[in-house]
């Protein structure tokens, strides 16, 4: 029989520790509820920060519950997302989700109480449960309440002892520390059990603190179950000269006797005759709800600028100039705007993201060779209503893939930028040939995909993405190619250009993006001395592609050639071939790519040995043209 007994009550910032202990066994009970109503959850990684989360709820979290919009709000990340239920849990004692909703939706089709917490829920900031990956977003938001906003905001982010093995969680005290900011508390739940048994360190809190204290954060150490030590802790974080880990050791399940510390629970939500017995000893249903302090009316910001104009380089049609260097000088232009930030994973002189460093420092941020950090900063600061731009080498960008996919479910809006792609780069070799990255991007759900062959398309594309929605990638080039449109222009998300035609008299139309742009006209010179007429077209928008003007060039030719400096799975290729498949198909057709191993060389040899320079391209033409 479910136990019905109900405890009301008001816990205020002020309140007696005693009544904090009933709050966060009301949260223990409620996070029980949820998740056995629901059939799956993870009750018992809720149960052992639950005193943790109380004190901090209704003493500590600064947080206007009516206004999550208020800029001088705290901000809650938890880092260690399959604890769900404690915060929903949170969230009901702070009124504003009910005991129905949390009970009867959580874990359903339609529910905004997701197995893992988005940004559906406007307390939210962003998506976790890719461990590893709240820390580092906390480091983005505290960088902009501390460097940028002058706000007393602090970050607060509750991770699991288990994702302390993640090499981004390191990297985020590295920054953290590098960055002084004082406004970032981490907290550790270090309840000793991992999914499949004991995690690494287990409660060695010692070994912890001194990895922490390595990095240099300032690492407290507590019990995470003395409410008056949890207290003390999160009081001391407002006076710390570092940015805080605080290690609360405590016990998975804590509260119910016959799962505390007990190995195999984790990720089990509790059969209801367990769930019975489990409220029972955590003393029944409680309604608690709390009024923790709130941010004052002098913590408003200042009122936003007005922006400036953006005034964006120009280029001469015949002027070699690299897509990277025409990036770098388009973004600087963009400083203009104070909403935009630029991050950089220390290779800013050679994306030419260092431009912006030059005329607005303070709005530079350097995370060195940390591309997980880098996103993740970022994701942080659009928390906050920046615009980051961050760029490294479209190779690197790939270990970072997840927090991109992260990223992109937590509705985050960012552009990103990789050079150095493809073979064309020469002499460096494989490690450096970003080969995978338009597939990667592609398949970001909701992503922008552009890819600019000359200075004035990569300079309309760089501005373009300022106003974008969600995840935009622009994939630039190393070496200097002629400029091929004039500066004025227009490069609209989602069309392509036809740099040379015949009209209905074209042969062969052949379909390029980048430096296979360049190749395709240098071919369609070579068909036009035999008598075939090439249509060329520069396929700069690879997501969204102009479906129309591929399928009328198919209509028009009966023959497709697509080129690509890139693996032929997932890049130019297969986006013309989605784009057509639904509309009839393809017509002859002829995809090069590189499908060999790359080595070093120049971009000529590399270009030719990949069988995508205009040589090739001449002769697969006239194959499919006939």
């Amino acid at each position: 029989m479910t136990v019905t007994h109900h405890t009301t009550g008001h816990v205020t910032p002020s309140t007696d520790l005693a009544d904090v202990f009933e709050l966060a066994q009301q949260l223990r009970v409620d996070s029980v509820r949820a998740s056995t109503a629901a059939g799956s959850g993870h009750p018992t990684s809720s149960m052992s920060a639950a005193d943790v989360m109380a004190v901090l709820l209704a003493r500590h979290l600064t947080f206007d519950w009516r206004r999550p919009d208020h800029p001088a709000n705290d901000h809650l990340i938890l880092s260690k997302g399959h604890a769900s239920p404690l915060l929903y849990a949170m969230f009901k004692a702070a009124g504003v989700i009910s005991d129905d909703e949390l009970v009867t939706t959580y874990r359903r089709a339609g529910s905004r109480l997701q197995g893992h917490p988005t940004p559906i829920l406007p307390w939210v900031d962003v998506a976790t449960g890719s461990l590893g990956q709240g820390l580092p977003y906390g480091v983005g938001v505290a960088l902009a309440g501390r460097v940028l906003e002058l706000l007393p905001y602090r970050v607060w982010v509750l991770c699991g002892d288990s994702e302390m093995s993640e090499g981004s969680i390191w990297e985020a005290l590295d920054k953290a520390s590098y960055y002084g900011l004082t406004n970032l508390t981490a907290i550790v739940d270090v309840n000793r059990l991992g999914q499949r048994g004991p995690t690494e360190l287990g409660w060695d809190i010692d070994a912890y603190a001194s990895r922490i204290t390595a990095f240099g954060c300032h690492a407290l150490m507590i019990d995470g179950h003395d409410l008056r030590e949890i207290d003390a802790a999160l009081d001391a974080v407002s006076h710390a000269d570092r940015p805080t880990v605080i290690l609360a050791r405590t016990l998975k399940g804590r509260g119910f006797s016959e799962v505390e510390d007990a190995d195999g629970w984790h990720g089990k939500a509790l059969p209801q005759d367990m769930a019975d017995r489990a409220v029972a000893e955590l003393g029944g249903v409680r309604q608690l709800t709390v009024a923790g302090p709130a941010p004052t009316a002098r913590q408003e910001p200042a009122p936003a600028q007005a922006p400036a104009s953006v005034d964006l380089p120009r280029y001469e049609v015949g002027e070699k100039v690299a897509t990277r260097l025409a990036f770098g000088k388009a973004l600087a232009a963009l400083g203009a705007r104070p909403e935009v930030v630029a991050l950089d994973a220390e290779v800013g002189n050679s994306t030419h993201a260092e431009e912006f460093g030059k005329v607005h420092p303070e709005r530079y941020f350097q995370t060195f060779i940390a591309e997980q950090a880098m996103i993740a900063a970022a994701v942080g600061l659009s928390v906050r209503g920046y615009r980051p731009f961050a760029s490294t080498f479209a190779a690197f960008l790939t270990r970072a893939h997840d927090f991109v996919r992260m990223a992109a479910i937590s509705q985050a809006t960012l552009a990103l930028s990789g050079s150095h792609c493809g073979v064309e780069i020469g002499e460096d070799g494989p490690s450096q040939m970003g080969l995978e990255d338009l597939a990667m991007m592609r398949s970001v759900q909701g992503s922008t995909v552009l890819y600019p062959s000359d200075a004035t398309s990569a300079t309309a594309l760089t501005a373009a993405m300022a106003d974008l929605p969600g995840i935009s990638y622009l994939r630039t080039t190393r070496g200097k190619y002629p400029v091929l449109y004039p500066a004025d222009e227009p490069f609209p998300v989602g069309g392509c250009k036809i740099l040379r035609s015949s009209g209905t008299e074209d042969h062969v139309t052949l379909v390029g993006a980048g430096v296979t742009v360049h190749e395709c006209l240098a071919a369609a010179d070579d068909l036009s001395q035999r008598g075939i007429r090439a249509r060329v077209i520069d396929l700069y928008s690879v997501k969204p592609v102009d479906d129309e003007t591929l399928r009328r060039a198919v209509a028009e030719t009966g023959a497709l050639v697509v080129v690509e400096d890139h693996h032929p799975e997932g890049g130019l290729g297969e986006a013309v071939l989605s784009a057509l498949a639904p509309h009839g198909g393809t017509g002859r057709f002829a995809h090069l790519a590189v499908r060999e191993l790359p080595a070093s060389g120049s971009s000529a040899e590399l270009l030719e040995a990949a069988g995508i320079s205009a040589r090739h391209i001449a002769w697969a033409a006239r194959r499919v043209a006939g």
